[in-house]
């Protein structure tokens, strides 16, 4: 089982559509199971799509309209032209850079058995760019969760307070919860929010047999202004004590091309057959 999380900051790049072919590309050669996106905008004013008819989508709140330029449909018509078929779902955030529906999307190779959302911020507004949803999709006998949250120190919203209310709903869940995505708090910093995740959380990068610096910012960003080091703030997180094979960067320049002002982060889970070797 092969995850892939990336904050893809779309629409926003330089060339985004030689981006949305590499990243397509990438898609094809790894053939993740489970693919968590961020930051997925389509254009506000943009043509509406009746997608009624495409086994692909299910919705996560049916009277969502999706646009044609939205980001994760199109990153999944072209996989299914090139013969790779995978089922999606988007749910909108708030408004981004004043033109865009943003929101968090779910690409999956495995069909979907239950699709849940929930706000983590406290606010719900489309026009405050702090608002916070939560996608979750259960796959077979696990949830996994898609999660664009806040800053440690936001006065209005904060990451403490998101995270609170996170931890609560997934309590009610039973079997394996992966969490995957932008979590806006760095791995490197004491007493904030990564200590307060992994107090309960078990970060897959730890737990990899394999991986790398694992670095996923390296430059002043939106919503890092001031930032001049690199950081690992894009995660995968489990609730419980996965064997991890590897964790790994995408997009990094390195190990493909640069796409986003985020990089990427895939881990590769253990087979049930490599589970049960002594």
């Amino acid at each position: 089982m092969k995850l892939l999380t990336l904050n893809t900051h779309s629409w926003l790049e330089e060339q985004p559509y030689d981006k949305l072919d590499t990243l397509v590309e990438t898609i094809l050669t790894n053939q993740f199971d489970v693919i968590a996106f961020q930051e997925i905008n389509q254009s506000i004013d943009g043509s509406v799509l009746d997608l009624s008819n495409q086994f692909a989508y299910q919705a996560a709140d049916p009277t969502v309209q999706i646009k044609q330029n939205n980001f994760a449909f199109l990153v999944q018509q072209k996989l299914e032209q090139a013969g790779l078929r995978y089922v999606w779902t988007w749910q909108p955030a708030h408004i981004g850079y004043d033109i865009y529906d943003e929101g968090l999307a779910f690409l999956s190779l495995h069909p979907i058995q239950e699709i849940k959302t929930f706000y983590a911020s406290k606010s719900r507004a489309f026009d405050n760019y702090k608002t916070r949803p939560v996608l979750g999709i259960k796959i077979e006998d696990s949830w996994y969760f898609n999660l664009h949250l806040g800053w440690w120190n936001d006065e209005d919203d904060s990451f403490k307070e998101q995270w609170a209310v996170c931890s609560a709903f997934f309590k009610s869940l039973l079997g394996p919860i992966y969490l995957m995505g932008d979590f806006n708090n760095p791995a490197q910093t004491i007493n904030e929010g990564y200590e307060l995740v992994t107090r309960d959380w078990f970060d897959t990068f730890h737990l990899a047999e394999k991986r790398d610096k694992g670095y996923t910012v390296e430059k002043n960003i939106d919503g890092w202004a001031e930032n001049n080091e690199k950081l690992r703030i894009d995660f995968i997180f489990t609730n419980h004590p996965s064997e991890v094979d590897a964790s790994q960067v995408f997009f990094n320049g390195k190990n493909n091309q640069i796409i986003s002002d985020h990089y990427g982060v895939s881990i590769t889970l253990a087979t049930a057959e490599e589970r049960t070797i002594v």
